[in-house]
């Protein structure tokens, strides 16, 4: 081999070994850059995981229960807060047997008002009145009834239960409350012992069912029909009964809680 063709064979295998080490500087360069891009990757992902992991921690027993109600499909109950009256007034309970006319013992699946109404018939107790109710279910002489009655002396008697309707207030007895109210005279106004006695069951349901005061009607605001008499020819004294069983709750509410269904 002559000195010229030794050089130049030297040079190429110099160039060749230059190629070499730049093709292993690109690769260790490019095996570096993934590296760093998969850690960066694993701290982003991390640091989203964190507080979730933290929350799972913190919240206990109830992430347990929440995980529990996922797994059964179940949804955790939602509460809301509001002021109510949690004392019940004294209430005779003497329900009406079932029957087709009184009491049909169909179910009141939701409650968006309370009705209030007046018996029609002055000067009646509110145990003839009730009596009234569970008579019609032998003679089947009219469909009456209510939830409640509150007497001349103030008493209360329940005729229905409050998970099922009562025939009180057409359209609206699949989800109002009906109070039947007595009174002493063709005016229609009530006593004072009687007015203090349904201002405190009207303020309890309320509380009971989360309802606003809009939420409390008469019966001629379902039909037009005069009733309750006093109410209806006297709208004043209708507003100050609604401003009273407000000042009511006032008074004596309390902090509640409400399960959203």
């Amino acid at each position: 081999m002559s000195r010229e063709e030794y050089n130049y064979s030297k040079r190429r295998e110099a160039a060749m070994r230059k190629r070499r080490r730049q093709r292993e500087l690109r690769r260790r360069m490019t095996l570096t850059g993934l590296g760093l891009l998969v850690i960066t990757i694993i701290l982003m992902v991390a640091v989203m995981i964190a507080p979730k992991e933290k929350d799972t921690k913190t919240n206990g027993v109830a992430q347990e229960d929440k995980n529990q109600n996922a797994q059964t499909g179940q949804q955790e109950p939602e509460y809301i807060t509001y002021i109510g009256v949690e004392d019940a007034p004294e209430i005779d309970e003497q329900l009406l047997t079932i029957n087709e006319y009184s009491r049909p013992g169909d179910p009141l699946e939701e409650v968006n008002g309370i009705v209030i109404h007046y018996v029609g018939n002055p000067g009646t107790t509110a145990q003839a009145n009730r009596n009234y109710f569970e008579g019609i279910s032998i003679t089947h002489e009219a469909s009456a009834s209510s939830h409640f009655i509150v007497g001349l002396e103030g008493e209360i008697i329940q005729c229905v239960p409050l998970d099922e309707i009562s025939y009180a207030s057409n359209q609206r007895n699949v989800d109002t409350i009906a109070i039947e109210t007595c009174y002493k005279d063709e005016s229609g106004k009530f006593s004072d012992v009687t007015y203090d006695s349904l201002v405190h069951l009207t303020a309890w349901l309320m509380g009971k069912y989360n309802l606003e005061i809009d939420q409390v009607i008469r019966h001629y605001d379902v039909t037009g029909k005069e009733c309750p008499r006093y109410y209806v020819r006297n709208e004043w004294a209708w507003d100050q009964f609604k401003e009273d069983v407000v000042a009511y709750i006032e008074k004596n509410g309390v902090e509640m809680k409400w399960q959203v269904e």
